[in-house]
């Protein structure tokens, strides 16, 4: 733990102790850099009381430099410690968080559009110089598991059945980014379609067996074999847009649009649940395997044409929470 030197230090520190056990490394030394700036701010500016004024803050935002993004988020941070200190009692001004460009897009696949992916999945046809024959019933999986679950392709295609509890209805996830281990609940709907998939390929009692391997079986499919074909599919369905038409930082439709629409549904569900998002949008950040909040920012960003009500509260929420997301260039 670093060595703070102003008259809040114990507190940062024990602030770092909270974050220290929800977020991966990587993310603890970003908190704490921008924490440790503030710290000697605070010292410098000779703080004297446990009490961060309006005047404070405006001063300290002075002092910040770089892109707004970067800006915003170092205020991102200092917001969450500042929300530590109000439950200790302690007075602090919540600085606010500065408006940028995004001009990123998430695809959400409709209701009729998922109906009408899924179903030409589960009729793929195997020719036969197919070199991976096991792919007719495997992709199919694939896509329900990125559907159901929220999962990245990558993390996906590495389960071997060892990281499977068919009986807790819960996937191990290991190979993730930023090795972000975490374990993923399933419904019994989709755990129940995983057994009935795992005894069709014979890999049930064979821990070390890969859930989708390659022809040779010793390597797990490729992430460009599935993306490939994803887009047979859509463009089968007349859903992938040509090349040059889409706007900047939209990927239109991709099979990570999956994960997109996981988390849109999983919002939606608190919402009807009367679920206080301030409290649903940190777990959902953890399940995704995110290392901040921000992370997590660009999954809730909604068509406000498809969901003009969900985006409404969202946005309100998020006002409040997160910044937008800049792509400088």
């Amino acid at each position: 733990m670093r060595n703070f030197h102003s008259i809040l230090g114990s507190d940062i520190e024990g602030f770092l102790a909270v974050r220290k056990t929800v977020l991966s490394d990587s993310a603890m030394k970003h908190d704490a850099c921008y924490l440790a700036a503030f710290d000697t701010y605070l010292a410098d500016i000779g703080l004297r009381e446990k009490e961060i004024s309006e005047i404070v803050i405006y001063g300290w935002q002075k002092t910040l430099t770089g892109k707004t993004s970067s800006k915003a988020n170092a205020i991102i941070v200092i917001r969450l410690f500042i929300r530590y200190l109000h439950t200790l009692g302690i007075v602090a001004h919540t600085p606010i968080i500065p408006k940028v460009a995004d001009d990123y897009v998430p695809y959400i696949f409709s209701d009729d559009e998922l109906e009408r992916i899924f179903n030409e999945a589960d009729n793929i046809k195997v020719t036969g110089t197919q070199p991976n024959p096991q792919i007719k019933i495997a992709f199919p999986m694939i896509l329900r598991l990125l559907y159901g679950c929220g999962l990245r392709i990558g993390e996906t295609l590495a389960l071997q059945m060892k990281d499977v509890d068919l009986e807790g209805g819960v996937l191990t996830l290991y190979h993730t980014k930023n090795e972000k281990q975490r374990m993923v609940p399933m419904s019994l709907s989709l755990t129940e379609i995983l057994r009935r998939y795992c005894l069709a390929v014979g890999i049930i009692g064979v821990p070390t067996a890969l859930l989708f391997p390659n022809a040779d079986h010793s390597t797990p499919m490729s992430v460009r074999s599935v993306r490939n074909k994803f887009d047979v599919i859509l463009k089968k369905l007349g859903m992938k847009p040509p090349r040059g038409t889409r706007y900047k930082r939209d990927r239109g439709p991709c099979q990570h649009c999956f994960r997109h629409v996981f988390v849109f549904k999983s919002f939606a569900q608190a919402q009807r649940n009367g679920q206080d998002i301030d409290d649903s949008v940190p777990f959902l950040s953890i399940y995704l395997g995110h290392d901040s909040l921000q992370e997590t920012e660009k999954y809730l960003k909604f068509s406000s044409e498809m969901f003009p009500d969900a985006l409404e509260l969202f946005d309100s929420y998020a006002g409040t929470v997160f910044p937008e997301v800049a792509y400088e260039e």
